[in-house]
């Protein structure tokens, strides 16, 4: 694709080949094989307990409000807390489950703000629905002290924060389950496929059961017993296909070990834009990074005035960024909660994602940011007549 994209995966191929080549061989390119392999790696480097690999990060966030709901008791119409300001499958997870979602304000993270969340929980209240957005933290440790205090579940989705460290360590072990995502432009891409991390291990033997179709034994299992009875199995749940296959595992393994990598060439993109805009500091907002978090920086968003009209502009010189995400809000099936998060409304109104695709160079940088210092500076020699 010519001009320069919002999002471009770097893969490495031959070692994808080679791991998908393994699969052929041994004629395994479904669950297990290298998906229980790619289970072991993500559990050994975010140190969390257990991990399902599935399909998306969206049957993954379904089956977390799913599993929780009907094991702790959660009835129709109970609430989650939720932010505005996300793709649209982590509410939708919430509506699917017949359960409300309660739309709390964000901040300048474009995270939910804690006094926002606190002045929504109501005696209906089971859960938050965290989103780190574009891979930053915001105040995260907050809410889960809010959960503390409140007896909530935590959902972190993660989506965008494969790689995000507090302090030197992968956030996540205080929730209840954590939702990641390895979708085609995330930043350890497959095609599209997730992980879903529980912090309990009997949820974790359900999600495998109800992500393939409730059936209580896998293929893979099966066909390692040594008994002859391998082929009976029980239906435990009215499941889902949602489990994950081995060729997208394949690249997964592989990216992963290139993900810290990855991220770190990310965190220059994000310095070289802050430095090439620092002379538009007056005219645009940056996202605010908490202290002591190492971003996935998964987004670069700017907050400025005519975003639409920017867009237009870099679009003619053939850069091509993105909006992350319209207000969830302004949906209809969200539009009960209109007029309730002003500063959400606002973000989606001026946010601009600038490209932070892998193969960018300096000097691409250095182009956007003449584009949009122009772009800007026309708009205040305008409105200065």
């Amino acid at each position: 694709m010519a001009g320069i994209q919002l999002f471009k995966a770097k893969y490495e191929v031959d070692e994808c080949l080679q791991e998908i080549r393994e699969c052929l061989e041994a004629g395994w390119t479904g669950l297990g094989f290298k998906t229980v392999q790619f289970e072991s790696a993500w559990k050994e480097y975010t140190g969390l307990p257990f991990a399902h690999y599935t399909n998306s990060s969206t049957i993954g966030l379904y089956m977390a409000v799913d599993i929780l709901k009907e094991e702790y008791g959660w009835a129709d119409d109970d609430e989650i807390i939720t932010t505005p300001i996300t793709f649209v499958s982590s509410n939708h997870a919430i509506l699917k489950s017949k359960m409300k979602a309660v739309f709390a304000d964000i901040d300048d993270t474009m995270c939910l703000d804690p006094k926002s969340v606190k002045e929504h929980i109501t005696e209906k209240t089971r859960a938050i629905m965290y989103v780190g957005l574009g891979g930053n933290m915001g105040n995260y440790y907050e809410i889960v002290k809010i959960c503390e205090e409140h007896n909530l579940k935590l959902i972190l989705d993660a989506a965008h924060m494969a790689g995000t460290r507090y302090k030197g360590e992968i956030p996540g072990r205080e929730a209840e389950v954590v939702v990641y995502s390895f979708q085609a432009v995330k930043n350890l891409p497959t095609a599209d496929s997730g992980m879903i991390c529980f912090k309990r291990g009997d949820f974790d033997e359900i999600v495998r059961k109800k992500c393939w179709l409730g059936i209580n034994k896998d293929t893979y299992s099966r066909s390692s017993d040594s008994g002859n009875y391998k082929w009976k199995y029980d239906v435990e749940y009215i499941g889902d296909k949602g489990h994950g296959n081995s060729i997208m595992a394949s690249i997964g393994l592989v990216q992963l070990k290139y993900l810290d990598r990855d991220n770190a060439y990310r965190r220059q993109l994000v310095q070289w834009y802050r430095q090439c805009l620092e002379k538009c500091s007056d005219k645009i907002k940056f996202v605010r990074m908490e202290e002591g978090c190492e971003s996935a920086c998964h987004l670069l968003q700017i907050l400025v005035d005519k975003r639409d009209e920017l867009m237009v502009v870099l679009n003619s010189e053939e850069i091509y960024p993105g909006v992350h995400y319209a207000n969830n809000i302004n949906y209809r099936m969200y539009d009960y909660a209109k007029g309730s998060c002003p500063y959400a409304e606002y973000v989606s109104e001026h946010t601009i994602s600038l490209p932070m695709n892998m193969y960018l160079t300096y000097s691409d940088i250095q182009k956007i940011c003449s584009v949009i210092a122009g772009f800007l500076n026309r708009q205040n020699a305008y409105s200065g007549r």
